[in-house]
């Protein structure tokens, strides 16, 4: 009998019709399956949850199921799971979020390759943003790269000895935030992290009843401000103190503060929810960020976020809204050049800033050889009448290019990265810019593999002066029409557009949803294939040594298996050299296209050649082609 690599551990309290979508991502893994186990824990359900594992179990011989009483909260069937489980790792998933087919095998071979203690594989999510701790795989590395802050969920693999040895364990009952304190006092405690950059290992899903959103979130009795205590408690315990901002207890602790404590203080939040209801949250905020952060965590907060800290920490309720709503307005525009494709990738000059509610940029005032921050976004905030100096410009700014596979939620990072600098405005004014080039190649950009088929989003993200925007990249073009030109590449076609509604760049590839035909109107439609069995279409082969593409083609009414070539960075249709169809010039239509791309003019069952749609034969060539029909 094979030995266990990895135990699956499940919780799951009243799942229903969940428990049967995630199973087939489970028990259908690559690694073999007398290699792992799945262990279900049902926390007590009371609908036919369990009648419903107890039939996965059946037809599967490495899934089993417990039962344990209910415990409100899924701390305590993890740690049951922990006993059962006799895996060199243990894998844990929510009960309603499924696992990519490889993602156990990939985990596994990347935890083994580098002796980690705990493995981050890469999550794709409809319920947040790309987390760019997921941009690069990663051999090892340790709690001192702090950008492992950004994924505190559960969700990851843990080597079981690391976890027994150091009796690493969830707290029990209804304790908010139970996978905070699990994966924070791992991450203290491992010798050796790996992150899985390049394969999609986890999928966390929201569910259409919203049952996986935290509900109750503040209920008393879950203890929320009292469990972000002991969250911070163990970081401090953990870590050295030190009045340097970039010390590695201060860079931690900002996770927590920016989170859990100053989201009570800003937008949506603050905007959203009753003030009778928001108030208790800011008050008890307010306290916890004076009794248990230290000042060199508020220090080291950017420009605006400084500012929230600052009417928060002063107990000015009325003050933090009236700044969350100035806040609210301030929109990142993102702009990109005229897209275009250099050596196989799809490349454009690429903008990003950020704009006040006015529509006017978000500026920095130059006075006394100093930066403050724009006069307009503090308008009516009491206590900042006499400005708000911005000491660092460059505090924690940083924008990224995410490209987002629309059919199946996963991001991806271009290569490259974008430069942050000031750019002068005149008057004593300038703004923080976000600059630098998109370099999308479809053929790598997937960890090194190519795209899945399908419509693919170029979006940006920044982080400028404290403030965080998603935006669409946006260009140059009307909507619901082409960006560049299609492209050739490995053997599929790229379709580069601007989508309707909002001319967001999108690169379909394979592709899925444009129409091929209309681009070919113009370049292809005089071209003649003189003696040959193919035509030259204004498609660009992306890269020289791209393989052909299959395609399929209807010839008058003949369905054609026919190839996209490339020769000379151009790709050309070609056609098979027999047709069973009369003599005469026939359309060739391409999928979904409203008007032929070429004619096949056909002699005794033979592709003579093929022509544009606006390709006149002259005296010449009708003479051919009568000498060629009477033989």
């Amino acid at each position: 009998m094979s030995r266990i690599k990895v135990s699956v551990i499940v919780p799951v309290y009243n799942t229903g019709k969940y428990v049967d979508e995630c199973a087939p991502s489970l028990v259908g893994q690559s690694l073999p399956a007398d290699e792992y186990e799945v262990i279900y824990v049902d926390d007590g359900s009371t609908d036919d949850t369990l009648t419903r594992l107890e039939k996965i179990a059946a037809e599967h011989p490495n899934v089993q199921v417990h039962t344990r009483p209910n415990s409100g909260w899924p701390g305590a069937p993890r740690n049951l799971g922990l006993r059962h489980a006799k895996g060199e790792y243990v894998q844990f998933v929510d009960h309603d979020d499924k696992l990519g087919p490889e993602a156990l095998e990939r985990l596994y071979e990347h935890a083994k390759r580098n002796d980690a203690d705990v493995v981050l594989g890469k999550m794709s999510s409809t319920m947040v943003r790309p987390r760019r701790v997921f941009r690069h795989t990663v051999d090892a590395c340790t709690i001192e790269n702090d950008e492992l802050m950004q994924s505190m969920s559960p969700h990851k693999m843990f080597r079981r000895a690391f976890v027994e040895e150091h009796g690493l364990r969830f707290p029990e009952g209804p304790w908010i935030m139970e996978d905070l304190l699990f994966v924070g006092a791992a991450y203290l405690k491992a010798e050796r992290i790996s992150i899985l950059a390049d394969y999609p290992c986890y999928y966390w899903l929201k569910r259409d009843d919203g049952g996986n959103n935290t509900q109750h979130r503040f209920n008393p009795r879950h203890g929320f401000w009292p469990n972000v205590r002991t969250i911070v408690r163990q970081i401090k315990d953990g870590t050295t103190p030190s009045d340097d901002v970039d010390a590695l207890q201060n860079r931690l602790l900002h996770r927590y503060y920016h989170v859990e404590v100053l989201s009570r203080a800003r937008e949506p939040e603050i905007l959203r929810e009753d003030p009778a209801e928001q108030r208790p949250r800011f008050d008890a905020a307010r306290e916890v960020a004076l009794e248990e952060f230290p000042a060199a965590v508020r220090e080291g907060l950017p420009a605006v976020s400084g500012v929230r800290a600052e009417l928060l920490e002063r107990g000015d309720f009325d003050g933090a809204v009236a700044f969350a709503e100035r806040v609210r307005e301030v929109q990142a525009r993102g702009e990109l050049g005229q897209p275009r494709w250099e050596d196989g990738r799809l490349v454009a000059d690429v903008g990003l800033s950020l704009v006040r509610g006015d529509g006017e940029p978000l500026v920095l005032v130059q006075r006394d050889g100093k930066h403050w921050l724009d006069p307009e976004l503090l308008g009516g905030v009491p206590g900042t009448e006499d400005g708000w100096e911005v000491r660092d410009p460059f505090r924690l700014a940083y924008a990224e290019l995410v490209v987002k596979d629309r059919d199946r939620e996963d991001w991806w990072y271009p290569e490259g990265d974008l430069d942050v600098r000031l750019e002068p405005l005149g008057e004593g004014r300038c703004r923080l810019v976000a600059s630098g080039r998109l370099t999308l190649d479809p053929e790598r950009l997937a960890g090194g593999r190519p795209l899945e088929r399908g419509p693919h989003e170029v979006w940006a993200f920044v982080h400028l002066l404290g403030i965080d925007r998603m935006v669409r990249m946006t260009g140059v073009g009307p909507e619901n029409t082409p960006a560049a030109t299609p492209a050739l590449t490995g053997g599929r076609l790229a379709l580069p557009y601007w989508t309707a509604g909002r001319a967001q760049l999108t690169l379909d590839v394979g592709p899925r949803l444009r129409k091929l035909g209309p681009d070919t109107a113009g370049a292809a439609a005089a071209n003649s294939a003189r003696g040959r069995h193919s035509l030259p279409l204004p498609y660009v082969a992306a890269a020289a040594s791209t393989a052909p593409a299959a395609v399929k083609v209807t010839v008058s009414t003949l369905a054609v298996d026919a190839e996209l070539v490339a020769e000379a960075g151009v790709a050309h249709l070609r056609l098979p050299a027999r047709l069973q169809l009369p003599p005469g010039r026939h359309p060739v239509t391409l999928p979904k296209a409203p008007a032929p791309v070429a004619y096949a003019v056909v002699r005794n069952g033979a592709l003579l050649r093929l022509e544009g749609p606006a390709y006149r034969p002259g005296t010449a060539r009708r003479l051919v082609d009568l000498v060629r029909r009477t033989r």
